[in-house]
């Protein structure tokens, strides 16, 4: 699921839709606010990357109309080693693009 706007190339479109609803989403926040931390979210704030396109519409991928569901989380007390995390979603061979990270 996405958790938040920028999580989604098209937010207005997909409210309520399953992966986008307020559930959904009051549960990702709740899990975040008891001790994890979205990696991808906490190294780049602002950025607009996805790691789902779905295959029900054709250049879905190609047009980047994708969703960010994919999700690297860690522990307080881990995040201060986190370096590195980032989307690769220039590596083809599926519907979902691989999450990097880099912990030290």
């Amino acid at each position: 699921m996405a958790h938040q706007e920028i999580d989604l190339a098209r937010p207005k479109q997909n409210v309520g839709n399953a992966g986008f609803t307020e559930e959904e989403r009051a549960w990702m926040t709740q899990f975040l606010n008891s001790g994890f931390k979205d990696t991808f979210r906490e190294i780049q704030p602002e950025k607009e990357k996805y790691t789902w396109w779905t295959y029900r519409s054709p250049q879905a991928r190609e047009k980047n109309i994708g969703w960010r569901i994919d999700y690297f989380c860690v522990s307080d007390s881990i995040l201060k080693r986190v370096k590195k995390s980032d989307i690769l979603d220039t590596v083809k061979g599926s519907d979902h693009a691989p999450l990097e990270i880099e912990i030290t």
